[in-house]
């Protein structure tokens, strides 16, 4: 390439047009066209039956449970529930694969055109259109005997089917992503509503969401690279990663004037790149399956589920704010999960303060699960019992050091405030003032030398005073007020 040739080319500018699938795993008891269960954690090839397995004569059966959390998932997306909907057979052949094709929706899927709000990289609100979410079957999972797990050095592979027929939801964005951050901020905000929503838990640990990426390349010169599809992304930081690395390839290609594949590549995490996996295949592979009737969603049937959405987390951070007047940044914590939003207004309902409620759950709340390691499910401070101890702390019976003495122990014996404060050694309303006085009075005399810097007004950045507070605080086990201790230091350092 001369050097003129590469002047021009440094003033093109890229644009990346990125469209994200989405496959989530739907909450049901049972598979999406029979009974099995859908507990994967089982023996390998147990949850299994002559319909996930594709035998000869075995009829499919469709889930309703499946069409009802696939309603939900679509509500919390803004779409559209549509009242005809069908199913193919995507016809293909890989091990995973029982029965040689994979039964999904595909043409008419059972909701349509939704979006997702997110902030582009300039900070302004942007929507990703959703085109539509469709049904369908899992397939099974293959495991590689290589150390790493992978197919690639493994000298045999198993197939376990247990999750072949699991109830899937995908969800096809538009291509209105033109980012890295954007596309995970967008999978983020996606994930927070359909697990509020109830359709699935979208826990990633587990498998229960997985993405795709179709990455693409617009130049200002005029010229449109072709899509390539990134598979095996299965975390919000290898989506990042596989999309920067994609668009930077791809841009590479298009300045040396090459022509961008349409094909499939797979992301290495470990390598940081992805390769070729097969090109991009045009023939029609989808028949409408001669087994499931058309789906029909009755106007009823749309209505009773459309009532069962709960309030979304944006409406509910936005109502925090408003009425309760709690800060935006405390309303989002709050509002990250359904059960830490529910936990927090029954603390509300049993009458405690709302600001002061949300920062204890803000703080101490998620402090302690986070600690043990365990969910609101099996904290053992009930709401009503958090909402007696800050109600304590917001009429001065107990001080914040008493309250979180008095919480820790409830944490770990599920006891009563009452019975806490007792084991604790805490007393409503503190030590008395004589007392307090006495022990002010104890603390300065014992440290002399730290009261001559203070007096000489050579504590300008206050520790010293705050090193005397904490003599204090300590000399009356916590039970002082902390807000009060400057200014009775102060007046007894007056008449020394």
């Amino acid at each position: 390439m001369s050097g003129k040739d590469e002047n021009m080319n440094s003033e093109l500018t890229f644009t990346p047009v990125i469209g994200i699938e989405i496959h989530i795993q739907l909450k049901t008891d049972t598979k999406i066209f029979c009974g099995c269960s859908t507990d994967t954690g089982a023996d390998p090839n147990t949850n299994i039956c002559p319909i996930c397995m594709g035998l000869p004569g075995a009829l499919p059966r469709l889930n309703a449970r499946v069409v009802q959390q696939g309603m939900l998932a679509g509500l919390a997306l803004h779409c559209t529930i549509q009242p005809q909907s069908l199913f193919f057979r995507k016809s293909y052949f890989y091990p995973d694969l029982p029965k040689g094709y994979q039964t999904s929706q595909c043409d008419l899927p059972i909701v349509t055109t939704g979006y997702i709000e997110v902030h582009d990289d300039e900070g302004k609100l942007k929507k990703i259109r959703v085109h539509h979410l469709h049904l369908e079957e899992d397939v099974g999972r293959l495991h590689h005997s290589a150390a790493d797990g992978r197919l690639e050095g493994a000298a045999t592979s198993y197939v376990d089917y247990n999750r072949s027929g699991l109830p899937l939801a995908e969800i096809v964005s538009e291509p209105d992503v033109s980012s890295a951050r954007e596309a995970v901020e967008y999978v983020t905000t996606l994930r927070r509503r359909v697990r509020y929503s109830g359709a699935s838990d979208v826990d990633l640990e587990k498998g229960m969401m997985r993405f795709d990426a179709n990455v693409s390349m617009k130049c200002s010169d005029g010229r449109w690279g072709k899509k390539v599809e990134v598979k095996n992304m299965n975390s919000f930081h290898a989506l990042e990663r596989a999309i920067e690395y994609e668009i930077k390839r791809q841009k590479k290609v298009m300045l040396q004037g090459g022509q961008v594949l349409q094909e499939t590549r797979h992301w290495n995490d470990a390598k940081g790149v992805t390769t070729a996996s097969r090109s991009k295949e045009f023939y029609r592979k989808f028949i409408v399956d001669p087994d499931l009737p058309p789906l029909v969603v009755s106007k009823e049937w749309a209505d009773e589920v459309i009532a069962m959405m709960p309030e979304m987390p944006d409406v509910k951070a936005e109502r925090y704010v408003e009425e309760m007047h709690i800060p935006p940044e405390i309303a989002d914590v709050l509002t990250d999960s359904r059960d830490l939003a529910e936990y927090f207004e029954a603390c509300v309902a049993a009458g405690a303060a709302p600001v002061r409620a949300a920062n204890w759950v803000r703080t101490e709340v998620l402090r302690t699960l986070n600690e043990r390691q365990i969910g609101l499910e099996d904290l053992k401070i009930a709401p009503r019992a958090l909402a007696e101890l800050v109600q304590r702390v917001e009429d001065g019976r107990f001080s914040t050091t008493q309250a979180k003495a008095v919480f820790d122990r409830m944490a770990e014996t599920g006891t009563a405030v009452d019975d806490a404060a007792k084991a604790c050694g805490v007393t409503e309303g503190g030590v008395t003032d004589d007392a307090l006085t006495e022990m002010i009075r104890a603390v300065l005399e014992a440290n002399r030398d730290v009261v001559d810097v203070i007096r000489s007004g050579k504590d300008t950045k206050g520790k010293k005073m705050k090193f005397l507070q904490g003599l204090v605080m300590k000399e009356a086990k916590g039970q002082a007020n902390p807000a009060e201790l400057p200014d009775r230091i102060a007046k007894l350092l007056e008449g020394l």
